[in-house]
């Protein structure tokens, strides 16, 4: 019997030995690409293998048992590239541990950890696309308009601000085409920006203390309700952190403007602080020299103050937000004294008061409460030649929500109330625009993974709206992620828009014979929208990756409201017939060591659909390129070559616009530890629509202003010193 034994006893004992032989390890130091440091808790993932494990104090990994054959491996850490590598097993020639150094991170779609999706997940795991801007990226867009936060939109893919008035320079958000009416503006989840307020909101927030913007596109009701249709833009305010944060910001411009921006933030266990205060400055600018204003005179203070309570599980925090401003735009002579003749001006004085608190509470290891308020004090006066409008806005926005995590799902439902208070004081005397209304909304969210490379998202939201009736807002995204180098997401939903004074339309009118809304002939406009987006990144070579994305868009919004005029009057009619976007964004991003090129393309097809006809919508340019060359040398300097296309637009009276481009260049040097100087030639091929289009007709005592689709400003300088303690 041994003698039969022996031979199946040989072969086993060889078996094991082949599989022990077949078993790998593979282990690596990763360090920082500029100063070689080891970087700690980085990690090192096989995802076909399921296999993966940290970088430890010296920057080593180490990863046993990979099977003979070929792996793909992803090293990734917050703020850095990441890099895709494939090996096979066993590796030979080389030595182990293999050495890879991450650079750092200049990335606008993939960060870790967002904030209006209001999940605990990372950005890459979420299936709702978010947009991301931050770190060195924010404080780059920051440097080039300090004083507001246009310029951290309008180069965005798919997104444009909107100039509104020829004079005083209000603006508006369009999100693929959109009206800025179906785009919702918060502040770390509050919506504080709407409404009255809401066309010179661009012009008042200062980006020095925002941490991070977040943009969503597409419906976002289920967790911010109506109103966000087009989509959402998050701005979310700087925290305190362990070490203290003192900086200032000054900042001058060539057409005479001036910025001053300082910031502190510092805490300890149990108590904070951030205080944020800005000035901004503007003289009368006309670089046309055609006696109309392109940037108006403005005086501008700030102040933000916010204190922040550290409990064993509660976290609070109050603030306030503090504007007053006084524009005015119109005739040069007028604004510098001339009061002889009945010259045009039209003057805006603004005060903005906004109370916020926050509060977070850890019921358990899994489950979060949340409990969220507002309140917001806005008056505004509007002034041109024989007449002033003038009203009183008070609005609040109240949320509880609780976050839980059941098995591999989460959830997250609440509640809220949103209020809103218009009081006209001046304007027309044959009738008033008051209103008073509230919304009372119902919401649930649930994030369940359906599979290693399924993740499903699904929402609702029900709303009552105390005259327009109730919403019921289904939504749904999916997110399909077939390898670390593919993401796809597909994902649509309904939303809605009550009728509404505050529009792009009226707001040009200064709201100057726009008649009430009749609520029992209006009825709210709803929308339905879908999007498709596919991220794909590419490694090159090792040194050269290439990231694209791929977004298609529509969104249908029915019974839209028209402002039309009759006879003297204007009033907000809904004929029959529906508005409608649909397009294409495609991003591109290559990286190659310290230089990365940026091209990105926009094709939104608007079109209005009234009574059986059809016709493109006006202010939209149907094809939009964005071009961004930088070169960056992480903490020393950095410099940057930008060119922006816009195709002809549709105008108002039927006419078309001319197509143009814009082109900057900006700079910044860090001369030491605490000091940085910066440079920023923006639009230095002078694109002004007073080149090559008039931007009003008549007489400039009693100008008719034609819409406004280019810059008026031109060629402008602006450079000033940051300092960081």
């Amino acid at each position: 019997m041994r003698y039969r034994l022996l031979p199946y006893s040989f072969i086993f004992a060889l078996a094991i030995s082949f599989s022990v032989q077949a078993q790998h390890t593979f282990s690596a130091k990763v360090i920082d690409h500029d100063n070689q440091d080891p970087l700690v808790g980085v990690t090192v993932y096989f995802q076909s293998l399921s296999k993966g494990d940290i970088t430890d104090a010296n920057g080593l990994v180490k990863i046993n048992n990979i099977p003979s054959g070929t792996h793909q491996v992803s090293i990734s850490y917050v703020g850095y590239e990441s890099i895709v590598r494939s090996f096979s097993f066993p590796i030979t020639g080389g030595q182990m541990p293999i050495t890879f150094e991450l650079e750092h991170a200049h990335e606008e779609l993939e960060v870790v950890l967002v904030q209006s999706t209001r999940s605990s997940r990372t950005i890459e795991d979420s299936p709702t696309r978010v947009e991301f801007i931050a770190g060195e990226e924010l404080a780059e867009k920051g440097n080039m308009k300090p004083g507001d936060i246009r310029m951290l939109l309008n180069e965005s893919t798919g997104v444009r601000t909107q100039q509104t008035s020829a004079t005083s320079y209000n603006s508006s958000i369009r999100i693929q085409g959109l009206d800025g009416k179906y785009t919702q503006l918060i502040r770390d989840g509050l919506p504080l920006y709407s409404g009255y307020s809401g066309g010179l909101s661009l012009m008042q927030i200062a980006p020095l203390d925002l941490q991070q913007v977040e943009l969503i596109k597409g419906a976002s009701s289920t967790l911010y309700g109506g109103g966000a249709i087009a989509g959402i833009v998050n701005l979310i305010s700087k925290t305190p952190s362990d070490e203290p944060e003192l900086s200032f910001m000054l900042n001058g411009t060539s057409a005479l403007g001036l910025d001053a921006s300082t910031f502190y933030a510092t805490r300890n266990d149990r108590f904070g602080v951030t205080v944020f205060g800005s000035y901004n400055k503007s003289t009368e600018y006309d670089p046309a020299d055609i006696g109309l204003t392109a940037i108006p005179k403005f005086d501008r203070f700030t102040l933000n103050p916010k204190v922040f309570f550290y409990f064993d599980h509660t976290d609070i925090n109050v603030g306030m937000h503090i504007t007053t401003e006084d524009r005015l735009g119109g005739s040069i002579d007028y604004i510098e004294g001339d009061r002889s003749s009945n010259l045009y001006f039209e003057r805006n004085e603004t005060q903005r008061i906004t109370s916020t608190f926050d509060l977070q509470h850890v019921i358990s290891e899994r489950t979060h409460l949340s409990i969220k308020n507002s309140f917001s004090y806005f008056d505004r006066s509007i002034q041109i030649p024989d007449y002033v409008f003038e009203g009183l806005q008070q609005s609040s926005f109240s949320e509880v929500n609780v976050r839980t995590r059941y098995g591999s799902s989460e959830w997250i439902g609440g509640l809220n109330l949103w209020t809103e208070n218009f009081d006209q004081q001046q304007g027309s005397a044959s009738y008033t625009l008051d209103f008073n209304e509230h919304t009372f909304g119902l919401f649930v969210q649930n994030t369940t993974p359906l599979h290693s490379m399924w993740t499903l998202e699904t929402g609702l939201r029900y709303d009552i709206h105390s005259t327009y009736g109730s919403f019921l807002l289904p939504r749904l995204s999916l997110m399909v992620e077939p390898s670390q180098q593919l993401t796809m997401r597909i994902g649509g939903g309904y939303g809605y828009k009550v009728p509404t004074l505050f529009s792009e339309e009226s707001e040009r009118r200064q709201f100057q014979d726009v008649k009430p809304l009749d609520s029992d002939a209006l009825e709210a406009e709803r929308s339905l929208g879908t999007n498709i987006d596919i991220n794909y990144r590419i490694p090159i070579t090792n040194d050269l990756v290439l990231n694209s994305n791929i977004l298609f868009f529509y969104t249908r919004i029915n019974d839209p409201l028209l402002l039309t005029k009759s006879n003297s009057e204007y009033e907000f009619t809904q004929p029959n017939g529906s508005l409608d976007t649909k397009g294409v964004e495609v991003n591109l991003k290559w990286s190659y060591k310290d230089l990365k090129l940026f091209v990105g393309y926009t094709h939104a097809d608007v079109q209005q659909h009234t009574n059986g006809n059809s016709q493109r919508y006006p202010l939209v340019a149907k094809h939009r390129l964005n071009n961004v060359l930088m070169y960056e040398k992480h903490g020393e300097f950095w410099i940057g070559l930008e060119a922006y296309y816009y195709s002809p637009q549709l105008l108002g009276d039927g006419s078309e616009g001319e197509s143009y481009w814009i082109t900057g260049l900006m700079m910044e040097k860090k001369m030491t530890s605490t000091l940085s100087l910066f440079l920023n030639f923006e639009n230095f091929m002078d694109t002004r629509q007073t080149r090559f289009d008039a931007i009003y007709t008549g007489s400039i005592q009693n100008p008719e202003f034609k819409d406004i689709y280019a810059p008026l400003d031109g060629f402008v300088i602006n450079g000033g010193v940051k300092l960081s303690f």
